[in-house]
């Protein structure tokens, strides 16, 4: 798998809501590297798109990742790929970023059918929780075995960047430390 490109990325943030996240075990870090992976989709550019399972019982998306609603795709199905029209928002050509809650449900769901789709993963393990730490890693390890690339938010940001000597460097680092 090649390394990301920002040109042809896109930031798919599963089910960030504010009813599930006290119960997400470091949750609050998770958070912090989807805002900060947020942070560097709006500086070069890659569009983002939320999922919210079930708005209307778990809550919206956290305050601190703030979507824009039209970004917001609400569903009730835990493989979003099942819900009509959202396979329509993620291009068959983009490198999707995907972070998210909980990874062994909604997030595992979402990224093999998106794998079975034909789409291109990158998962990004310091932005994706579960309420046990045991099945967050359980549903890494079987996203790898079905083809998701494994990163973290750092190594999605310097392969956004792609140099040092991009205008945006020092404002990339800042997301960083």
């Amino acid at each position: 798998m090649p390394a990301l490109d920002r040109t042809t990325a896109l930031l798919l943030v599963v089910d960030f809501q504010a009813r599930l996240m006290p119960a997400i075990d470091q949750g609050e870090a998770a958070v912090a590297n989807a805002r900060r992976l947020l942070d560097a989709a709006a500086l070069f550019e890659v569009p983002a798109l939320f999922t919210e399972q079930n708005p209307a019982g778990l809550g919206p998306t956290v305050p601190a990742l703030a979507p824009d609603p039209a970004r917001v795709f609400a569903k009730m199905t835990f493989d979003a790929t099942r819900a009509p029209g959202f396979l329509d928002r993620v291009p068959a050509d983009r490198q999707v970023v995907v972070a998210g809650c909980e990874a062994h449900v909604c997030l595992l769901q979402t990224v093999l059918g998106l794998l079975d789709a034909g789409r291109r993963l990158w998962v990004v393990r310091d932005a994706v929780g579960s309420r046990r730490a045991e099945s967050k890693e359980a549903a890494l390890d079987r996203m790898a075995r079905h083809g998701a690339e494994i990163v973290t938010a750092e190594m999605v940001v310097f392969e956004w960047l792609q140099s040092a000597e991009h205008p945006r460097f020092r404002e990339a680092l800042r997301l960083i430390r």
